[in-house]
């Protein structure tokens, strides 16, 4: 790890962590981090381990997932930059991760140890304050994942998930399209269904002409008819 040499002028990101925090403050918090590179695939909090760090993504892409009794693979949710993870470890009592977390693509995360984010947190409430809004985020994704898994059909949660996929990981490409970087595989295991299923799909929408199918990647020319094909 490097200690970090940035401070609040040169954030890129809109991190909620820091929200509300003045730019000195800031600036305390930033040197109190670690910078960490992560090759592309690489599980940073591994599920059962003790929580003994908390991480920011600064640079990269990552995502959740879950390791099932049977051992399957269950992806979660996906983490941009600027958003956090770990952050049980923010508690004083031992813990451990309840869910993995691994980079999609070679990634920077800035990391502090258990004791010092728990430090900075009763030195900065604002801290503490934004840890929960973040944790009120997360639970309001769960019982939508949770909700769509009890009443929405295969097609409409892959549906839902490609439309949801598009602002977060999407990039948008000449002609207006978002390609989104997500494998059938990937979208199975996020929406309880098999990749079959998700192929299939796939394919149908394709030759409706509302996505396309690009080298490992799905071009989304338009949720709205997305949508509509659904309905």
């Amino acid at each position: 790890m490097n200690a970090l040499h940035l401070h609040a002028g040169t954030l890129p990101h809109d991190i909620q962590l820091l929200q509300g925090l003045k730019p000195s403050e800031i600036n305390s918090v930033l040197a109190a981090a670690k910078r960490q590179r992560y090759p592309a695939k690489s599980v940073i909090a591994r599920q059962g381990e003790s929580a003994n760090h908390f991480f920011l993504l600064w640079k990269g892409r990552a995502r959740h997932f879950l390791e099932t009794p049977d051992g399957k693979k269950m992806i979660l949710k996906w983490i941009t930059p600027g958003q956090v993870f770990g952050a049980v470890a923010m508690v004083a009592r031992t813990s451990h991760y309840y869910v993995s977390s691994e980079t999609v693509q070679e990634s920077v995360a800035l990391v502090w140890d258990g004791s010092t984010i728990r430090q900075l947190a009763r030195r900065f409430p604002q801290i503490l304050e934004n840890s929960l809004i973040i944790a009120a985020d997360y639970f309001a994704w769960y019982v939508a994942a949770h909700s769509a898994l009890i009443s929405q059909s295969a097609r409409e949660r892959v549906a839902h998930h490609l439309a949801a996929l598009a602002p977060v990981i999407g990039e948008k490409i000449p002609g207006g399209a978002i390609e989104i970087d997500v494998t059938n595989e990937e979208l199975a295991s996020s929406t309880n269904i098999t990749p079959y299923t998700a192929s299939r799909l796939l394919s149908q929408w394709q030759k409706s002409g509302i996505l396309r199918k690009h080298r490992g990647k799905i071009r989304l020319h338009s949720p709205e008819r997305l949508f509509l094909r659904v309905l």
